[in-house]
């Protein structure tokens, strides 16, 4: 086995090739130091005195199906120039650990595409050992993500655990990347996350977030220049949930057995968009029978359906003259969940509008939850909150595709 081997399979240089051998399914390579490549590993110094040696074992990438490990006798030196008594630095592995940088290289590639568990029962190593890579790595990477560039973000919450265990997620609506991960919801979480932001001296034009007060308290103070942008899925939903809510009060309410029999069953059916309607089901004939025979109900169903609208006007003053009517409509239905959410909309019409300034949404940092349920369900949970931060700043080079 050549030197020029050593290095291009195995990155290993400046050292000499000893002898190879086999043993209960291993390759095992030994190497020595070359006398001439040895120096200090404080002052860089060769004038060194030899001090013993330390023999050790490292692991490196498989050849085929066999792994491979290397041995070396560690040289101990005491450097002439500054006094130091050290162990030389190798060059090809961290001095505490007992694998190469090329085996650590490999671990981080196949946790990519693989479970750590499933990583470490190829490498024939612990599943510790592979986590404990992989977030090393992660953290060179992630763990501080640079702020200056930001223009457009997303600010939401996602529960990552039993009783209540939240993190807050700040997503750069530009790249997808995520740019913070906060410990718990609310303000208290974004604290940290501000303080960097003014150090970055970036100018957030933009945010893109739910109707949460303490969100808007926070984006109020701390950036007082940029524009809260409402999402306006998020404004859908609430009006399908408060749609949802009155249709179960109406069938609890009606007598006739005939038309609790219609409204049994259309809760889906009010909340699904019209064009998705299945008419092989006969759900578009359903929908309708339940919305003939009760008329509070087919109100509130097209109020629901109009308000889609709101963000396909022309222009933001035809929209402004949209929502105007459509909540004086709402306030004149008698219906009293309406009649409450036309005065939130008009409250926080300033947000709403502000979309068609700055058509944002926190879609993708919906779609980045969704990853992160994933990845978690992949990973079974994670006990480290750490590594489970370290995960979702990368989350957005991960890929997840329907296999079978």
């Amino acid at each position: 086995m050549s030197t020029s081997l050593l290095y291009h399979a195995f990155c290993i240089r400046g050292y000499a090739y000893v002898s190879t051998r086999y043993e209960q399914g291993e390759i095992v390579f030994t190497i020595r130091h070359k006398p001439e490549s040895l120096q200090c590993p404080d002052c860089g110094s060769r004038n060194l005195i030899l001090r013993g040696t330390q023999p050790r074992s490292f692991f490196a990438p498989s050849i085929g199906s066999r792994p491979v490990r290397i041995e070396l006798a560690v040289q101990r030196v005491e450097c002439r120039e500054c006094g130091a008594i050290k162990q030389v630095d190798l060059g090809f592995s961290d001095p505490r650990r007992f694998y190469t940088r090329a085996f650590e290289r490999l671990a981080v590639e196949l946790s990519r595409c693989m479970t750590i568990k499933d990583v470490a029962q190829h490498l024939r190593v612990s599943w510790d050992v592979v986590k404990e890579m992989v977030k090393r790595y992660l953290g060179r990477r992630f763990s501080r993500p640079s702020l200056h560039h930001l223009e457009a973000i997303a600010i939401d919450e996602i529960s990552v655990g039993k009783g209540q265990q939240y993190l807050t997620v700040v997503l750069d609506l530009q790249s997808g990347a995520v740019v913070f991960v906060g410990d718990g919801k609310g303000v208290e979480a974004l604290a940290p996350f501000w303080r960097r932001l003014r150090r970055s001296g970036a100018r957030v034009r933009a945010v893109a977030m739910d109707m949460s007060p303490a969100y808007i308290a926070a984006v109020l103070k701390e950036l007082p220049g940029a524009q809260i942008v409402f999402d306006h899925f998020h404004v859908i939903k609430m009006m399908n949930d408060k749609l949802s809510d009155f249709r179960r009060d109406l069938h609890r309410e009606v007598e006739s057995l005939e038309q609790k029999a219609v409204l049994k069953g259309t809760r889906w059916l009010l909340l699904k968009n019209p064009e998705n309607l299945n008419d092989q089901r006969n759900e578009r004939e359903r929908l309708e029978k339940a919305l003939t025979i009760n008329r509070p109900l087919a109100l509130a169903y097209y109020m629901k359906e109009d308000l889609r609208e709101l963000w396909k006007q022309a222009s933001k003053e035809r929209a402004e003259a949209f929502l105007a009517d459509w909540c004086r409509r709402a306030q004149a239905s008698g219906i009293r969940f309406l009649i409450k959410f036309a005065g939130m909309l008009l409250a926080h019409r300033s947000g709403i509008l502000a979309w068609y300034d700055y058509p944002i949404s926190t879609g993708p940092l919906e779609g980045t939850n969704n990853k992160i349920k994933t990845m978690k369900r992949q990973a079974y949970g994670f006990r480290d909150k750490e590594f489970l931060k370290l995960k979702i700043f990368a989350i957005h080079e991960a890929k997840y595709a329907l296999v079978g």
